[in-house]
């Protein structure tokens, strides 16, 4: 629904320009946009499943990575806040580092990740990975062609020693369009709560789209092997994105439900010689609203 205009705050966009975004959308792709309650309902249906995955990735103590990487507002965030959203942060965590230090850039290449890889019992999600090499770092000159081509040769190396250690190592790659991309840092632009988004090296990038599409097909040719495969998403339509990677995520591991059965509470013991302190010896947030 539309919001009232108002000092301090965002102006959403009409129900009317949404529907119609999706139906340009749809007419494009030859599929009718999703209707928002199949959508809930879908999405709903998975984060049970993701729970259910989470118990059995405790209790059998394995080890998940998931990587995802694609051009900048390609939807990768979206799809990692609705798998999250559901799960403990203690089992599954996101990583998504910052630029390295003097330090790291120093260190060998794909050291300051491997603190980050799963434990038994835990699912880690990249948000971004050692791929950044492959991509804004080939294309902005942040690496030399030396560094660029050591990494093409041995990243499958380092990836084949991560899945014979036992990681299940899941790699997405979020496809979106020229066209979609451009709408969405537009989108960034105009909602306060989403311009941090979009950085200076977002908008330097805009002017590489051919390079960042040579980075990727070169990438993909080097990594895309048998032991830890390159999953596409064709993620012009978010809603779709979300729901078919987290299908496919869920498809990648073997888990049966654990949930433990539902329990009776028994009644609570209350102390009649309990007597509370003043309440007016604590310190309340104000009631605002």
């Amino acid at each position: 629904m539309s919001k009232k205009k108002g000092k301090g705050t965002a102006t959403a966009e009409p129900e009317s320009t949404e529907t119609a975004e999706q139906e340009r959308k749809a007419k494009k792709s030859g599929k009718k946009p999703l209707e928002d309650k199949f959508y809930e309902k879908k999405l709903a249906e998975l984060q049970i499943e993701l729970v259910k995955l989470q118990e059995w990735i405790r209790e059998k103590k394995l080890k998940v990575a998931v990587i995802f990487e694609g051009r900048d507002a390609a939807g990768k965030g979206g799809v990692i806040k609705r798998i999250t959203e559901s799960l403990n942060p203690r089992i599954c965590r996101v990583v998504a580092l910052g630029t390295p230090t003097e330090r790291e850039k120093t260190q060998w290449y794909f050291q300051r990740y491997v603190p980050h890889l799963p434990a038994g019992g835990e699912m880690v999600l990249f948000d971004r990975s050692w791929y950044n090499r492959a991509g804004v770092e080939r294309v902005m000159g942040f690496c030399s062609e030396a560094e660029h081509e050591e990494f093409l040769r041995t990243c499958p190396e380092f990836e084949r020693m991560l899945v014979r250690s036992g990681i299940h190592l899941i790699k997405y790659w979020f496809s979106v369009s020229d066209e979609e991309q451009e709408k969405r840092f537009k989108s960034r632009l105009k909602d306060p709560t989403k311009r941090w988004k979009l950085s200076p090296m977002d908008i330097a990038a805009r002017d590489k789209w051919l390079e960042y599409s040579k980075a990727k097909d070169e990438n993909f040719m080097h990594t895309d092997h048998k032991h830890a495969p390159w999953y596409v998403v064709n993620a012009d339509d978010k809603k779709r994105a979300r729901l078919n990677c987290i299908t496919h995520l869920i498809s990648t591991i073997e888990y049966e439900d654990l949930t433990p059965e539902p329990v009776e509470l028994p009644p609570r013991h209350i102390d009649g010689a309990y007597v509370r302190p003043p309440m007016s010896d604590q310190n309340f947030v104000p009631e605002y609203y």
